[in-house]
């Protein structure tokens, strides 16, 4: 704008300066006789200067200014160490229990019907003591004069017969263990033991025999 007011005024004066000039022509021509005609051709001449007020070109008014927003403040993501390294990993050892043992339930066997007899062992017939006496008396023995005890166990047969004997004691003897087996398994007789149905069946019978060497 100062720029423009100067411009103005400068042209302000070039005009009064012309006009002062047309002045001092017309007083010159006034005195020195020019012609009218003359003077007024070159008056109309110098006063039509035009004097083109230059227009103030009015500046557009700025735009008005928006409401700028602060831009949103955004926090630096934290450093991150990307060589660091992994946790260690802990592994824990749980003991299992052992898997259960399956329960076997025995199952009893039916129980047998009741005996209709009562199991009875082997009897025997006779006397006993019959079956070897003194007068049975092994030489070598007697001539040793061995004697003693001899425990036996014989075996009976469902028929009432014996069908071994075993030495369960000895007499000390084995002559006399061995004439006392040999005398009862010929000369004992039994009545068979018999099972729960009253049937004949295998049966045992345990007794002893005692040696004493016979007085004169």
């Amino acid at each position: 704008m100062a720029y423009a007011d100067q411009q103005m005024s400068g042209n302000r004066i070039t005009a009064l300066i012309v006009v002062a000039l047309i002045h001092i022509v017309l007083g010159y021509a006034l005195v020195t006789g020019l012609a009218y005609s003359g003077a007024q051709a070159v008056i109309k001449k110098l006063t039509t200067v035009d004097i083109k007020e230059e227009v103030k070109k009015e500046e557009p008014p700025p735009p008005p200014k928006k409401d700028q927003v602060p831009p949103p403040i955004v926090a630096p993501p934290p450093p991150m160490n990307i060589n660091a390294a992994p946790p260690p990993i802990q592994t824990v050892a749980i003991a299992l229990p052992p898997p259960p043992i399956p329960v076997q339930v025995a199952v009893a066997p039916p129980a047998p019907p009741p005996p209709r007899f009562t199991a009875k062992g082997a009897q025997p017939k006779g006397n006993p003591g019959s079956w070897a006496t003194n007068d049975d008396y092994p030489t070598g023995a007697l001539r040793r004069e061995e004697q003693g005890t001899t425990r036996f166990r014989v075996t009976v047969g469902s028929d009432g017969r014996v069908t071994g004997c075993t030495v369960t004691g000895s007499s000390g003897s084995s002559e006399l263990d061995n004439t006392a087996c040999s005398l009862i398994t010929r000369r004992a007789r039994f009545n068979p033991a018999t099972d729960g149905e009253g049937n004949p069946t295998t049966g045992s019978y345990a007794n002893a025999v005692r040696w004493v060497v016979p007085k004169e």
